[in-house]
């Protein structure tokens, strides 16, 4: 069993001293559907396993800290990692000093990376459709408390707009609150279903919230199983 670590670097101008990757199922102790590097503890796999991954994890990137994991719940709420206590009920954590590690953990979900371009704070954000209807990345923003101009976000891998079926409920939801782009984030399919964007959706409500300098968003969970552990094999 391989326990070498393989991730995926953000493709975006951070500024220096801000650090951040997406992790993959490459190395780790977990076996069978968790098969590779599973940081989720919710999902069934031994939890004996989930710890020794977290570690390899620290060990391996050198971490300044453990990362502040998060109870996701596909809400809201935002807390600060100096402030707020680990493991509690959130979807999204913010840093603003320096040795903090910020984490959020996906599946299908939509993982976003953000920062200010003066390198003083950073979030990472959980959102699914949920989360997103919500208004989780528009709690991120506010929280962050710099202009949305000033904000870089990298949107992590999610699953893809060819892969994501939601009802007609999901999308009346969406198109109530959004603007008429909202419209295209939705093509129809048969039974009366639709194939969602979560990209773009995510970049509407960035848009909104007046933050334009957006990257990522290319990468499907749903159809890469080797790389990634999506819904359509684990439970969480």
């Amino acid at each position: 069993m391989s326990t070498v670590l393989k991730w995926i670097e953000p493709s975006w101008p951070a500024p220096p001293g801000i650090r951040a990757l997406c992790t993959t199922r490459s190395g780790g102790v977990s076996t069978g559907p968790f098969a590779g590097l599973n940081l989720a503890d919710h999902v069934g796999d031994e939890p004996s396993l989930v710890v020794r991954n977290r570690a390899l994890l620290c060990a391996r990137l050198d971490l300044p800290a453990e990362p502040h994991w998060l109870r996701q719940v596909h809400g809201r709420r935002v807390v600060d990692a100096s402030r707020d206590s680990r493991d509690c009920r959130a979807d999204a954590v913010i840093a603003t000093g320096p040795g903090e590690v910020c984490a959020v953990l996906t599946a299908d979900c939509l993982p976003l990376l953000l920062c200010d371009a003066a390198g003083t704070r950073v979030a990472v954000v959980h959102a699914g459709w949920r989360g997103l209807a919500k208004g989780i990345i528009e709690a991120a923003i506010a929280r962050l408390a710099v202009p949305p101009r000033e904000v870089l976000c990298w949107l992590g891998p999610a699953i893809g707009p060819q892969a994501f079926e939601v009802g007609a409920e999901v999308r009346a939801h969406f198109l109530a609150q959004g603007s008429e782009d909202t419209k295209a984030a939705f093509v129809p399919v048969p039974g009366g279903k639709w194939l969602a964007n979560l990209y773009a959706l995510a970049r509407e409500r960035l848009h909104a919230c007046g933050s334009d300098r957006v990257w990522g968003g290319g990468l499907c969970t749903y159809s890469d199983p080797e790389r990634f552990g999506s819904g359509k094999f684990l439970n969480g």
